[in-house]
């Protein structure tokens, strides 16, 4: 009877705003990969100013969250999607008329601000929109969005570069995007969703107050989401040049499409595994996985090693993000979920942020081998705390709902 009365989770509205995800999150990783190259061949610029331009983006994605989780309480999520789409729209066009270095960097930041005020509000308004009993499965499904659009974006940005030999095709082809996702935003009916926040909800405390721009409840399991995208970090920036090192550059350049593949295979296990039984049954074999494969990626010797680690480490660490995702928005107020949404993405960003940089120092002293191998322990104590922090509200929750038989 359960099955029969599932509440629908594939709505028009569910497609819509998972497809203009998966269009934003192109756009970002395809300029990533190629606009330092830009900048150099354009401006003729240092790699060090260049890798700024890529880089700066970023920190405007910061900002962009840290300002659109209390946009969201004040605004609601409907005006603050559409203000978003609008400035990511404006400063992906921007992009014709950057006419100096100057003028580039500065549009780059205000790329990365527009970026993190709509993926926010789409990461919000996706959690009003999942049922509660199918939030797992949902979120799982929603950020499956992101992992096609992180593989196929660099894949796309290299390609049009390969085939056009000019860096305004990738400008016309993010157009193309960008006019698509405003487009598609016209068959949204958010009014509904609006009324979840604002019916019934006490007002906000006027006043500076911490609390009125990050969630408490969703900080433990984003720092712990900070931990292992720090982790995780290492193998994003410095892929290239371990591959190098040890002479697997052609099965390197497979890694991310196996990781890929892996995660969406087995998230549409996972997301509904954890509605039904609770998030530790997920959490602690994926955390383990994400160690395990760590490990076989810092000892790789072989082609056939380097994927079967990209296969665990995207059976893992993959897993793992969607499910505390899910996690960070679980038991706060709906009036609350944009602060819960833009503090998961904070501190999750902050790991992969800060992580090549503090990393990339150790590389001299270390070496990539033993640097990746370092990063195992971090994955142990991330572990250790969800525990801690997480993991035994969850057993507790899970024994009293009827998700686990006691003993």
């Amino acid at each position: 009877m359960d099955i029969l009365k599932k509440e629908p989770l594939w709505t028009k509205n569910f497609i819509i705003v998972s497809l203009i995800n998966f269009l934003v999150i192109l756009i970002f990783y395809q300029l990533m990969v190629t606009i330092a190259e830009y900048a150099v061949e354009e401006y003729h610029t240092a790699t060090s100013t260049a890798g700024l331009v890529s880089s700066i983006f970023i920190i405007g994605s910061l900002i962009g969250r840290l300002i659109t989780g209390r946009g969201i309480v004040s605004l609601g999520s409907k005006k603050t999607f559409k203000i978003g789409l609008v400035l990511f729209t404006l400063t992906t066009l921007a992009y014709f008329i950057a006419n100096n270095l100057a003028v580039l960097i500065g549009l780059r930041l205000l790329h990365g601000i527009s970026s993190g005020v709509i993926s926010t509000a789409t990461g919000t308004v996706i959690a009003q929109i999942i049922p509660a009993s199918r939030r797992g499965e949902g979120i799982g499904y929603y950020s499956m969005s992101a992992v096609l659009a992180t593989a196929i974006g660099p894949f796309i940005g290299i390609l049009l570069l390969q085939t056009f030999e000019q860096f305004s095709a990738i400008f016309v082809f993010n157009t193309i995007l960008v006019v698509i996702c405003i487009a598609t935003s016209f068959f949204l009916n958010m009014d509904s969703v609006n009324n979840k926040i604002s019916t019934g909800q006490a007002p906000e405390p006027k006043g500076f107050s911490v609390a009125n721009y990050i969630e408490p409840k969703a900080v433990p399991i984003s720092f712990i989401a900070l931990l292992a995208g720090f982790a995780y970090s290492g193998i994003m920036s410095f892929l290239s040049f371990y591959m190098a090192e040890i002479d697997l550059v052609q099965a390197g350049s497979l890694f991310f499409l196996v990781y890929s593949i892996s995660i969406l295979l087995t998230r549409p296990i996972t997301g509904p595994l954890m509605d039904r039984k609770g998030a530790n049954i997920v959490v602690y074999p994926a955390l383990i996985l994400f160690a395990a494969g760590m490990v076989l990626f810092s000892e790789a010797s072989t082609g056939v090693m380097l994927l079967a680690s990209a296969c665990i480490i995207g059976i893992g660490y993959g897993n793992f993000n969607s499910i505390a995702q899910a996690l960070a928005i679980k038991g706060v107020e709906p009036r609350r979920m944009g602060l819960a949404t833009s503090t998961y993405y904070i501190l999750y960003d902050i790991g992969l942020g800060a992580g090549p940089f503090l990393l990339g120092a150790l590389v001299p002293l270390m070496g990539y081998r033993s640097l990746f191998f370092s990063m195992v322990p971090v994955i142990i104590i991330s572990l250790i705390l969800y525990w801690a922090l997480v993991g035994r509200r969850e057993r507790k929750e899970a024994l009293q709902t009827g998700k686990l038989m006691q003993g």
